[in-house]
């Protein structure tokens, strides 16, 4: 681990994520029609970043336009930038991310970054030898970052082979051990994590109260519970994993309710995806007047739900 963890100096952490890469460029291009323009997708995250890095404790961009919006995160706010080619861009069938063709570990430091993200599909119980190739490339990405200097913001997002239908009960129904298991796999000390941004262990629509009731609310407090003690003394981040936004304040409220004290949160799509309709029909001034309202109103009630 680095020595100077500067993420988790003000707590809690209110993230924004803009890192989506060819799936974002897809919806805006969609939203835009004929419109479209090839730079929509950078002019999209620099709105974003310029206008919610005014309030939000950390803002995470993508490696491909990350060291170009730098310039417009504004301090304190602090930048992570994203070790991954494309969040889409996953190699073979065992899900493996692709790293950047234009970054490199070392060169962190000279652009200013202090923290680095990664994110990785993990299925507890995939072939021993799947999961022993995504440990050592988590363990030599954490060996390098503490080499550097850097702080490593890992991310594992969990799956199963046999329930390959993330929204489907059977899926909700092993979720909080897929959660738990991966997350305490990797806050062994062996990996060098600083942060772990992790899911919320439990799926929002088959929650009593938010969706189906499949999980009672005590059921669901003892998914937080568990998931959170697996991680042990590395502070955790819950990221809001494409969910709508009242579901991801509803998830953090339950947090609380569980006992569990996160580190803070990572937002993307919760917070901001309502602004690309904005972006192709009414353009780039009135997207920047969304994100100044509602975008930030957002985070404020993100921040709320977790004091």
């Amino acid at each position: 681990m680095t020595s100077a963890p500067a993420l988790t100096n003000h707590q809690p952490i209110c993230g924004i994520a803009v890192d989506m890469g060819s799936g974002l460029g897809a919806a805006l291009r969609d939203a835009r029609g004929d419109a479209a323009q090839d730079d929509d997708l950078f002019t999209f995250k620099r709105i974003v970043a310029d206008t919610m890095s005014r309030a939000a404790t950390t803002l995470l961009v993508d490696a491909e336009y990350g060291p170009d919006l730098l310039s417009t995160i504004h301090a304190p706010c602090l930048p992570i930038l994203a070790y991954e080619a494309d969040v889409y861009r996953i190699a073979e069938e065992d899900r493996i991310t692709v790293l950047p063709d234009n970054l490199r570990i070392s060169d962190y430091a000279s652009l200013g970054v202090r923290v680095l993200k990664f994110f990785l599909y993990y299925a507890p119980d995939d072939e021993p030898g799947i999961n022993l190739r995504k440990q050592a490339l988590v363990r030599r990405i954490g060996e390098e970052c503490r080499v550097e200097g850097i702080q490593f913001l890992f991310e594992p997002l969990v799956y199963d082979r046999s329930v390959p239908d993330t929204a489907s009960a059977a899926f909700a129904k092993l979720k909080p051990s897929l959660v738990e298991r991966a997350t305490r796999v990797f806050a062994a000390a062996e990996f060098c994590v600083d942060i772990l941004k992790v899911e919320l262990p439990v799926s929002l629509g088959h929650v009593e109260g938010i969706g189906e009731p499949n999980m009672s609310v005590a059921e669901v407090e003892r998914a937080f519970r568990a998931a959170a003690e697996a991680a042990g003394n590395i502070p955790i981040l819950y990221l809001s994993a494409g969910v709508t936004f009242g579901q991801f304040e509803a998830g953090l409220k339950m947090a609380r309710s569980a006992g569990v004290k996160p580190a803070g949160f990572m937002c993307g799509r919760a917070a901001w995806s309502d602004a690309i309709e904005v972006f192709g029909t009414k353009g780039k001034d009135a997207t920047t007047r969304w994100m100044a309202s509602e975008g930030l109103r957002r985070l404020e009630r993100l921040a709320e739900a977790l004091r």
